[in-house]
């Protein structure tokens, strides 16, 4: 592999994330060094698996499609058995002193072997859609024993929309949202007491101001307070004195928002437009159904991510814990993310460089 090859990076991908990551150490500085410190760790890691990712060759990735989907059941079995208690959560596994959390860091290798099996698929039949069904059950089960609600329900939501994208017909989702709805009862049986709490408060957020509706509310009071240009980076007075809770993971959006206002919004969502739109480019430009599958699947998840976890800061969606790419803490969070666009780079790479070779 030539130098120029290997530096031939996808600019319009890793520029908007390098600063989203800058934006994230900054806020995180100012919250906890400790934070800092070991984001940037993760940051320098997940910026080098970009840079490696971007260089694969995804034709042979791709074979490897039922090796991956079995590795990441037995590494979230293991997680159950051999992972660390947090909250009462387990949802972590302790390497090298590092809390790595599978669940995350596996979405880029799933969306991989996703991607691979729609790309099998001759006709879009309720039998195919059964069978995608119980191809992402054991995953979302799994997450939802941890207990990861957020994730769990995330992955699903990927799933479907990632279907509906593809072509499956709408009736088939109808009669699925008609019969999850007749499952509710049960489903709600099944959910931790404060899961349920976060769901009743997402529908009264006034009914328990200093008890489990306390996150929503000093979240979007925080969000509001930045007005138009802040109160200054670490000079906000909710995450200062800590009226926020998990300022630095699930509402580091309302951190934000208090420290750098209106502006500093407006440069994370603008950040995010030019990935998304660069991921649309490469979907857009693949002739290879699996190339524009998986960046189809690379989009809808980061679109999915930001929308909840800003839904979740803002009061439109019940707080289920999910982060915001590339700026919440969680060093497995960042380095799945990066490694999802450094695949997606990957994919751009090979079509430049079919193109110039059909110019030749």
């Amino acid at each position: 592999m030539t130098r120029r090859k290997l530096w031939n990076l996808d600019l319009k991908l890793l520029i908007p994330t390098l600063v989203l990551l800058i934006i994230s150490l900054s806020t995180l500085y100012t919250i906890n060094v400790s934070y800092f410190k070991t984001q940037l760790i993760f940051g320098l890691l997940s910026v080098f698996a970009f840079l490696i990712f971007s260089n694969v060759n995804y034709k042979i990735i791709q074979l490897y499609k039922i090796p991956i989907y079995i590795l990441s059941v037995i590494l979230l079995l293991l997680v159950l058995f051999l992972g660390i208690e947090s909250r009462g959560s387990i949802r972590w596994i302790d390497i090298f002193g590092f809390r790595i959390q599978f669940s995350e860091i596996l979405k880029p290798f799933l969306t991989i072997s996703f991607a691979a099996y729609l790309s099998e698929l001759r006709q879009y039949s309720f039998r195919n859609l059964l069978l995608i069904l119980l191809y992402i059950f054991p995953i979302a089960f799994l997450i939802f024993l941890q207990p990861d609600l957020g994730n769990a329900m995330l992955y699903i939501f990927v799933v479907i929309l990632s279907l509906i994208f593809l072509g499956f017909p709408l009736r088939y989702f109808a009669g699925g949202f008609i019969f999850a709805l007749a499952t509710i009862p049960l489903f709600w049986r099944f959910l931790h007491d404060y899961q349920k709490q976060r769901i009743l408060t997402f529908l009264n957020p006034s009914h328990d101001p200093l008890g489990t509706s306390y996150n929503a509310i000093q979240s979007i009071i925080t969000v509001g307070s930045g007005m138009i240009l802040g109160k200054g980076l670490g000079q906000g007075t909710q995450s200062g004195l800590s009226f926020l809770p998990e300022m630095h993971t699930d509402f580091i959006f309302a951190t934000i928002s208090e420290d750098l206002g209106f502006i500093g919004n407006l440069l994370i969502l603008t950040a995010f437009v030019f990935i998304l739109h660069r991921l649309f480019i490469i979907f857009q430009s693949s002739d290879d159904k699996f190339c524009r599958l998986f960046s189809g699947i690379a989009f809808i998840n980061i679109l999915v991510q930001l929308f909840v976890n800003i839904g979740m800061n803002i009061g439109i969606l019940p707080i289920v814990g999910v982060t915001l790419p590339f700026v919440s803490y969680g060093g497995s969070s960042l380095l799945s993310n990066f490694i999802l666009l450094g695949l997606a780079s990957a994919i751009a790479k090979n079509f430049k460089a079919n193109q110039v070779i059909e110019i030749r």
